[in-house]
């Protein structure tokens, strides 16, 4: 891994007694997100399957005499029946991203479709801190990794960091291309901020940069990672 960065991070064995509690806190706080997204999933997940059955039961009493629901009710079931579908997708999205599952080994994997993935799960916080996403995805780009499993989780860091660091009404390039033998994302800032806002995440994209054999390029406002194609 080939690292280019402004920020200068403190080596483990030279950080403070402060900066190894503050290291030791996130990785603890990152390690209750799996089980915490799991029982989450589990637990919202069976009052959704009991409102879908339901609906179902519903469905069947509003039925006239000649088998249909008259349209006015209709309507309003199918609304229900989208918003529960629409819960159940959100939740998928979000566990695929957070809840690390491991075993997955190595192989292919579409960068393009997940990194589209990531996008969508990412929409709120973009607009929650108004910042506008200028994505360029090229179609079709596999990717080799050492770990399939992590894949997704990747490539939602850089992204993050860019939000952090971006002013409100700013803008984010995503530009993801093949050259080559390689596949390139880069996350492009528009306005280029020297301070690191976002430590605790380059210190995590940095390691798992280091962990899967993915070159890691910083240089203030942005974030270049280069995979190898598949």
């Amino acid at each position: 891994m080939v690292i280019s960065t402004a920020v200068t991070s403190v080596p483990a064995a030279a950080a403070g007694p402060r900066e190894a509690a503050d290291d030791a806190l996130d990785a603890a706080r990152y390690a209750a997100v799996p089980p915490l997204m799991e029982s989450l999933l589990h637990d919202v997940r069976n009052p959704l399957n009991a409102l879908a059955i339901n609906l179902e039961v519903l469905t069947e009493k509003l039925k006239g005499e000649d088998g249909e629901v008259p349209p006015g009710q209709a309507k309003n079931l199918r609304a229900m029946r989208e918003q529960v579908a629409r819960v159940d997708g959100i939740l998928r999205q979000f566990a695929e991203f957070l809840v690390h599952r491991g075993g997955s080994g190595a192989g292919e994997a579409s960068l393009s479709e997940t990194l589209e993935r990531v996008l969508a799960v990412l929409g709120h916080e973009g607009r929650r801190r108004r910042v506008k996403v200028q994505p360029q995805i090229e179609a079709g780009l596999n990717v080799r990794l050492a770990d399939l499993s992590e894949l997704g989780f990747l490539l939602l860091q850089p992204v993050l960091r860019a939000f952090e660091r971006a002013e409100a009404g700013s803008e984010v390039a995503i530009v993801a291309r093949g050259e080559g033998a390689r596949v390139v994302l880069e996350v492009v800032e528009a306005t280029d901020i020297s301070a690191e806002r976002a430590p605790g995440t380059v210190a995590g994209l940095e390691r798992a940069c280091a962990r899967l054999d993915v070159e890691l390029q910083l240089r203030g406002g942005t974030c270049r990672l280069v995979f190898p194609r598949a």
